[in-house]
């Protein structure tokens, strides 16, 4: 019977996993063929969550449990439940309910037809209109710099093969888009299409700030694109073809019809717009040449503090090591 391991990321999440648990049991119940682990990482969170699935694991003995000792962000996490599954395929899945646990089975179905990365993609999502907004235009801009394979509205929710868990744990780098990482891999996905639903209430707020969304979208350019860059690059060819062409006709219209100095309001805003765009320039640049110094030091992506398996035991074997994930 093929193993299956589900790797859910858990950050501030404590409301939300008793009901996920329950979901995910029920389909574990609906692929009486496949034997089932549960990998939930805690990514330092700070509320109940670690408690309460600690809890919940003295009822349900396929639960692993892993800590990492602060919060190092969601890729890291899965990067971190990537290299400790066990399964013939791995699924990742959010734990604040947003996408349906009950997907599961149908991404299964299309694994064992021999599919190597399944992807549950969005088709819609009951957010409200300007994250909406945001996400499409990132994803559009996204398929058309980078990867044209990523799905229009994205995907969070997949599952791929043993080889491709093997390859994706083996790429170090920091920074990781993982979904990404998936796509460049080359395997040809299959796609299953869902509405993801607005999170509940009571499930409390999403840790998903305007920061981290920044980054977020700014490490995935960086990680698979150098069209950013090759359009400062056109931005400042264009700019220095007009300035000489500028610079040419004044020079001129100075020695044939005597024009003098004018306009230090317009000499001022041209100083300020080209001075605002080198400024751009180099940020851009410093990303790109930031992201290059991280690769060179050897940091770890995470560090896992506890492991906590079926038989109740943490193992703190691996609170001081050191790993690094895709």
């Amino acid at each position: 019977m093929p193993l299956i391991s589900v790797v859910v990321p858990v950050y501030h999440n404590e409301a939300s996993l008793p009901e996920l648990l329950d979901r995910l049991q029920r389909v574990a119940e609906q692929c009486p063929d496949d034997r089932f682990e549960f990998i939930f990482v805690d990514d330092g969170s700070t509320d109940g969550s670690w408690a309460t699935l600690q809890r919940l694991a003295c009822r349900e003995p396929r639960m692993v449990l892993i800590r990492l000792v602060r919060n190092f962000g969601s890729n890291a996490a899965l990067g971190a439940g990537l290299e400790q599954a066990r399964g013939d395929a791995v699924v990742a899945v959010a734990a604040d309910l947003q996408d349906p646990p009950e997907l599961v089975p149908h991404l299964l179905a299309h694994w064992r037809r021999g599919s190597r990365v399944v992807l549950a993609a969005r088709q819609g999502r009951d957010d409200p209109w300007l994250p909406r907004l945001a996400a499409r235009l990132f994803y559009a801009l996204f398929r058309h710099c980078a990867l044209p394979t990523m799905p229009p509205q994205g995907f969070d929710f997949f599952l791929i093969d043993r080889c491709v868990v093997d390859l994706v744990v083996a790429i170090q780098e920091k920074n990781a888009y993982l979904m990404g990482l998936i796509l460049w891999l080359g395997f040809r996905p299959e796609i299953v299409p869902y509405r993801r639903q607005a999170r509940r209430p009571e499930h409390g707020r999403s840790m998903w700030t305007l920061a981290r969304k920044i980054k977020y979208a700014i490490d995935c350019f960086v990680a698979f694109s150098y069209f950013p860059i090759r359009c400062v690059s056109g931005l400042g060819l264009v700019l220095s073809v007009l300035g000489g062409l500028y610079a040419t006709w004044i020079v001129i219209a100075r020695l044939t019809r005597g024009i003098g100095v004018e306009g230090w309001s317009s000499l001022m805003v041209v100083l300020l717009v080209t001075s605002g765009l080198q400024m751009l320039m180099t940020g851009l640049l410093g990303e790109y040449l930031w992201r290059s110094l991280d690769e060179t030091r050897p940091r770890p992506r995470f560090v896992i503090d506890t492991i906590q398996r079926s038989d109740g035991n943490a193992d703190r074997s691996d609170a001081c090591s050191e790993r690094s994930a895709a």
